[in-house]
């Protein structure tokens, strides 16, 4: 099982922040092509993120690449796909043909650098209400597709929502995000960045939240956000220990024939165990991050 709590942005035209990347604790890097890299640094931003990915390949590293509809995506493709990198983040996924040229296009690429074929994910970010609609289309296009990561602030901006620190104007989103994604059959998704890094009481909110609906990660934008959200999405001492207890109880009442048993009180039945197992599954994770 690998984790995927925090995926942190790094800016790709930050020469001290991209050298500062293998000190990050974050699961995954996500090195920011487009909304952190003003027009006139686009192209020397690529270059530097290219040499970063070689100089960090034993991490998982993915690059969000510009918009599907600017000039510098295509670019952006053809100059970072290579050594180190796991995968794209693509922004503004709105529709299915969007993922396909995507995937036609990676396939050429790796085939030209003899990479394996479909090596290179794509996580579709889902930040307009386009992308909300079409999201089963686009989780569902391609084999490529692992998951899919929320952004919050311009799907706010793009349906004329008003962000609050309660989120509920981001509710339905964001359970739509986790449903779409079970029904595709890909992993769950990964939740929007927390924008405030001062306000780490509302960023531990919003992580738990986004635990309890069912995502499996938040995408982080400073080094202070990653131990908050690596504690939200890792199951607690207690959850362990009870999910050792129910699982160790229940592989024991099936042998005996019986399929629902009482632990502590409560009832256990498969959906129960299997919750249990999956957290004991993390656990394991968190004591082997790189298996």
């Amino acid at each position: 099982m690998r984790l995927a709590r925090s995926w942190m942005f790094v800016p790709g035209s930050s020469r001290r922040r991209l050298d500062k990347v293998r000190e990050l604790a974050a699961d995954m890097i996500i090195y920011d092509l487009e909304d952190a890299v003003p027009l006139q640094e686009k192209v020397g931003a690529r270059d530097m993120v290219r040499l970063a990915l070689r100089e960090n390949d034993s991490r998982l590293q993915y690059v969000r690449v510009n918009d599907p509809s600017t000039p510098f995506y295509l670019d952006d493709l053809n100059g970072t796909i290579g050594r180190g990198l796991t995968g794209i983040v693509l922004p503004k996924a709105a529709n299915r043909q969007q993922i396909l040229a995507a995937d036609a296009h990676l396939t050429q690429l790796e085939h030209h650098l003899n990479l394996p074929c479909g090596s290179t994910e794509i996580v579709p970010l889902i930040e307009t209400a386009a992308g909300l609609y079409h999201a089963y289309d686009i989780a569902s296009a391609s084999p490529r597709v692992k998951r899919l990561a929320f952004g919050s602030v311009d799907f706010a901006l793009d349906i004329g929502a008003r962000l609050t620190r309660e989120g509920t104007e981001l509710l339905f989103a964001r359970s739509q995000l986790v449903v779409i994604s079970r029904a595709a059959g890909i992993e769950p998704p990964i939740d929007a960045v927390f924008a405030d890094v001062k306000d780490a009481e509302g960023l531990a909110h919003e992580a738990r939240l986004a635990r309890q609906l069912g995502f499996q990660g938040k995408l982080v934008i400073h080094p202070d956000q990653i131990p908050i959200v690596h504690d939200a999405f890792s199951p607690t001492a207690e959850e362990i220990a009870e999910a050792k207890a129910v699982a160790a109880a229940f592989d024991e009442a099936l042998a005996s024939g019986s399929a629902a048993i009482q632990v502590n009180g409560k009832l256990v039945d498969y959906p129960v165990a299997e919750r249990a197992k999956r957290i004991l599954r993390e656990a394991k994770a968190l004591q082997h991050p790189r298996t």
